[in-house]
């Protein structure tokens, strides 16, 4: 094993996850292993209806009397890679390198989020150095794509105190509260025809986006790609009768779509000016991003000619693709907060079929009237234009506790060992602490780990260094909660 990575009983486990095929929904390998690994240790294991896994570990001698700690992480990752990378995540072990201080994959996520919370827990639970109270090590299925696990688990599953969730991406950061979600799903329906005799067709795509976590990246103003192609429907739309064949772009809610592709058709008179405008647009666009997305891939190509939507329902498409809210609604009104992210909503899947086009987006926030008052605007937004929307998958924000003891003692932990404070705060991203704080309303909750980068992409990376202090600060707070 590569020396930088330390501690090394946490790589170890990490490595051991990462040949485990688990994304969301599938993660049948990985609550086996889990099992097995608990039973293995000779430690009490139970695995529920839903899938989540409970290992408990006897406190070490000494500390018999201190409270239950849960320590919490989940299972699944989100799977996606670059186009040209052959990968196959039900089958294929993630493949890790070091550049400097930071761990990546190639040409896939990492897997980091949360898998570096899971196999903290399993280091922990295979240790015998390591002084703590009664534990519980928590591992929930299915996070990404719908809270499964967290929504499925019974209120008598767990039992502890305090619960110290490990999905959280800042090293020196604490957070205490985050927003509450909602999945706002639209589907249009029709039958495709043939397109005039005289119309000539375009595939047109974009890739190379940063995209990035709906959540944590809403705020770093980066291109969309749904938004971008549909900006360029609309425009040409305006100017000639354009028929819409597919559109696909995205891949997961909760993910800001990095790449995607259009086929659509156009009087064959136009086929010049389609490509002027092409590059005029692209152009611009390039201008816009130019800091926050610096490698926009465009291509514009002919295609061969293909069914269409019918052109009003069509027309319908782009338009409420063009007119529904992309990106940052409100900041936080609390002046010590107004740095954060109140409310947003991520345009993140546009798929199509022979029959259908479904479009999924995911609103956040912190504040649930205002949850609701932005999955009603995508809702009225995509109805004005004639489809059917389902609201799903909503899960609750986490309030601060005030009177948090766990906070308390994580931060004076942090300042013992760093001699510096860590920041406390609130997130914009979704975490199971929300639903958790319904079941389980006497919980203290607190969640940090180490630093990640561009999580839900292939750039996805890990700051190695950083892994040993969130060991360090984890260990000195088991071994300081007390009665």
């Amino acid at each position: 094993m590569d020396s930088k990575l330390k501690p090394a009983r946490v790589f170890e486990q990490f490595a051991q996850i990462n040949k485990i095929p688990r994304p969301s929904k599938h993660e049948e390998k990985m609550i086996e292993y889990l099992k097995h690994f608990g039973e293995s240790h000779g430690l009490d294991t139970k695995v529920d209806e839903t899938g989540n896994v409970l290992i408990k570990k006897p406190a070490t001698k000494g500390y018999e009397s201190r409270p239950t700690v849960i320590l919490q992480s989940h299972m699944d990752m989100v799977c996606d890679k670059l186009v040209d990378v052959d990968f196959d995540f039900y089958k294929d072990a993630i493949q890790t390198e070091i550049d400097g201080d930071w761990m990546t994959a190639k040409g896939t996520t990492l897997g980091a989020d949360d898998g570096i919370g899971d196999a903290i827990e399993l280091a922990i639970l295979a240790s015998d150095d390591i002084e703590h109270g009664p534990l519980e090590c928590v591992f929930t299925r299915d996070e990404e794509t719908g809270l499964t696990g967290a929504f499925g688990m019974k209120d008598d599953f767990m039992s502890g105190r305090y619960l110290i969730n490990l999905d959280s991406e800042d090293e020196g950061q604490i957070f205490i509260s985050c927003a509450g979600g909602i999945n706002t799903e639209a589907s249009f329906s029709f039958t495709k025809t043939d397109a005039p005799k005289d119309y000539f067709f375009f595939k047109a795509s974009v890739k190379g986006l940063k995209g990035g976590h709906s959540g944590d990246d809403i705020n770093k103003k980066r291109a969309n790609a749904i938004k971008l192609l549909s900006r360029f429907l609309y425009n040409e739309s305006q100017k000639t009768k354009l028929f819409l064949s597919s559109f696909d772009s995205g891949k997961m809610h909760n993910a800001i779509p990095r790449d995607g592709i259009i086929i659509f058709g156009v009087p064959a008179s136009e086929k010049e000016n389609i490509v002027a405008d092409w590059n005029t647009f692209t152009s611009d666009v390039d201008e816009e991003f130019h800091v926050t997305d610096t490698d926009i891939k465009w291509h514009l190509e002919s295609a061969e000619r293909a069914g269409v939507i019918p052109f009003e329902t069509g027309n319908k498409i782009i338009m409420s693709l063009q007119a529904v809210q992309n990106g940052i609604l409100a900041m936080c009104q609390d002046e010590a907060l107004a740095w954060m992210v109140e409310t947003s909503s991520n345009l993140a899947v546009v798929k199509t079929s022979d029959n259908n086009i479904t479009i999924l987006t995911l609103q956040r926030s912190n504040v649930m009237s205002n949850l609701r008052n932005m999955s009603n605007s995508i809702k009225a937004a995509f109805e004005l234009a004639g489809a059917k929307v389902i609201t799903r998958d909503g899960y609750p924000a986490w309030k601060t506790n005030p009177e948090s003891k766990l906070v308390t003692i994580a931060v004076d932990a942090y300042k013992k060992l760093f001699n510096k404070e860590p920041k406390v705060l609130g997130i914009h991203a979704g975490l199971e602490c929300g639903l958790f704080s319904e079941k389980y309303p006497h919980l203290d909750m607190i969640s940090f780990g180490p630093t990640l980068r561009n999580v839900h992409t292939p750039d996805e990376k890990l700051l190695i260094p950083t892994v040993q202090m969130v060991w360090d600060h984890l260990l000195l707070i088991l071994k300081s909660i007390k009665e």
